[in-house]
């Protein structure tokens, strides 16, 4: 396969001739012409102005770049504009508290910051002045005080690229913060593109991208997974790419409908957000061949509507569990026949297959002693990953503390089967000795149509806590009753709105944040010692 070179990765795909067209469900925030589709040229011409507004306004080789904004595809033609010019970009979801946007600032130093000016006057408005914490600030909807506009080097001339070694950081990658403010993982060139996209952009029969397809994505783009799956779409030259940055599935279900995808990428939260539309004859995922979700565990119901949504004779699904460290470490792939069985005591969907060939190793260990276990015994699993990040910005102790004879200690409890594969118990954080959380929510999820999702909280000395979210905020209790009588015991489950439950930007629920809203569940088994 040619090498891939991620700071050109838009040029190259123009001179080699892709005649792919991007559609969005809305316009750019940095491009103010209300243009909705753009062909290969078109995003390669974005790339490069926006390398030279970057350059214009400070930013150098190996400076850190902060893209501070709401959930758009821009904030990656961003981040490929910052590596253009050497520069290390970090996508940062402006959702988050003004707190924490100023932590990561602070550990990131970054020489330029492009942000909005709302969240300018948000962090200002709560004491934080965010303008001071960069080099230099810029934002794309109108001014701010202190910040520069987008107007103000827009013009500026392109910069030849910068050619980086494999060893060179390429982009800080956020962690998704259910625990707290999110960790700044620097992958390199070796990492990010070598071991994950490379890997990725194998032209494999049925499951690589052929140019006939229309590839679908409803991601969050402050996270590392979209600037690879751009490089891969890139890579690959698809004939259509669909993007939904908005995941209400109204505003979703006409771009999906208009260029209906043969392949599909979606974050677990919105396949459930989604399983509705994707129930009903006509459907936009009628031609899909194959499904990809990845960042957390999903529920068997959502795979199961979605394989069915397909009207393929051959449709797979396929899982990956892995972490913004390391990459994916592991893939699944569901069929309709795999996930038959409704209701089962243990869901087809906690065993999270077999570890990704040739650059990935999986092992369990005790967590007081840090001995290997044998397969068969839960413990915390360890990785050896070509792919594993280089370290943490600001916290390089706490990467430190997860690695240990080179192997990585991703938090979460499983168990290594004799055949090899993982199967998912917990995060160390929020396990419950005797218990598997997400095993109790996916039975609960399936047994229960109308529960949208399920949260079970555990805390020393009392019964698990269930949080159930449902379309109504109502529960049938004889329904919960027969569901769950075969479970362990648990407290009356408490019922809680969508809205209501606290998410990170890939949906991922913050457990954590949740407890505290709950004060009778603030305390946890766990130790969270390597979250």
């Amino acid at each position: 396969m040619k090498k891939i070179n991620a700071h050109t990765i838009f040029d190259d795909a123009a001179e080699a001739g892709a005649h792919t067209v991007v559609h969005l469900d809305r316009p750019l925030d940095i491009a103010a012409d209300g243009v909705v589709a753009y062909d290969v040229a078109q995003l390669a011409g974005i790339v490069r102005d926006s390398a030279g507004w970057l350059k214009a306004a400070g930013a150098r080789p190996r400076d850190h770049v902060a893209i501070v904004k709401q959930n758009h595809w821009d904030s990656d033609l961003l981040a490929f504009g910052a590596a253009r010019i050497g520069a290390v970009p970090a996508k940062i979801r402006a959702d988050l508290a003004p707190q924490a946007i100023a932590t990561i600032l602070s550990r990131l130093s970054p020489a330029v910051t492009v942000t909005t000016a709302k969240t300018l006057t948000d962090a200002t408005a709560a004491g934080i002045d965010l303008v001071a914490l960069s080099g230099r600030t810029l934002t794309i909807d109108g001014p701010a005080p202190g910040a520069s506009t987008i107007d103000d080097v827009k013009g500026a001339p392109v910069p030849s690229p910068v050619a980086r070694d494999d060893d060179d950081p390429l982009i800080v990658c956020l962690t998704s913060g259910t625990t707290g403010v999110p960790k700044l993982a620097v992958h390199t060139v070796g990492t990010m593109i070598r071991a994950l996209a490379q890997f990725e952009a194998q032209k494999l029969p049925f499951f690589g991208c052929q140019p006939a397809d229309t590839v679908g994505t409803a991601s969050a783009f402050s996270h590392g997974r979209t600037f690879c799956w751009t490089t891969v779409a890139m890579t690959m030259a698809p004939r259509e790419i669909v993007i939904v940055s908005d995941h209400d599935p109204v505003k979703a279900d006409p771009l999906l409908r208009a260029h209906r995808p043969t392949i599909f990428e979606g974050i677990p939260a919105t396949f459930v957000r989604w399983t509705p539309m994707a129930s009903v004859p006509g459907n936009p995922f009628e031609d899909v061949r194959l499904y990809v979700s990845t960042y957390d565990a999903i529920h068997p119901p959502a795979v199961r509507a979605f394989l069915a949504a397909s009207r393929r004779k051959r449709v797979v699904f396929m899982h990956g569990w892995g972490q913004s460290e390391t990459g994916p470490l592991t893939f699944r792939f569901f069929t309709r026949k795999a996930l038959a069985q409704v209701g089962g005591r243990h869901p087809t969907t906690r065993d999270q297959g077999m570890p990704t060939p040739i650059k990935t190793r999986l092992r369990v260990v005790d967590p007081t002693t840090m001995r290997k276990l044998p397969r068969g015994k839960p413990g915390v699993l360890m990785t050896r990953t070509k792919a594993l990040c280089h370290g943490y910005v600001g916290e390089s102790e706490r990467f430190d503390e997860k690695l240990s004879d080179g192997w990585f200690n991703t938090g979460d409890v499983g168990v290594i089967t004799r055949k090899g594969n993982v199967i998912f118990v917990d995060r160390e954080v929020d396990e419950i000795p005797g218990v598997s959380c997400v095993e109790v929510e996916d039975v609960i999820d399936d047994r229960i149509d109308e529960v949208m999702e399920c949260i079970l909280l555990g805390t020393p000395g009392s019964l698990p806590v269930p949080i159930i979210v449902t379309a109504d905020g109502t529960l049938d209790p004889e329904k919960w009753a027969a569901a769950t009588k075969d479970l362990p015991k648990m407290a009356d489950p408490l019922l809680r709105a969508w809205d209501d439950i606290p998410r990170t930007g890939t949906g991922k629920v913050r457990r954590l944040a949740l407890r505290e809203q709950l004060e009778k569940v603030a305390a946890t088994h766990g130790s969270g010692r390597w979250t």
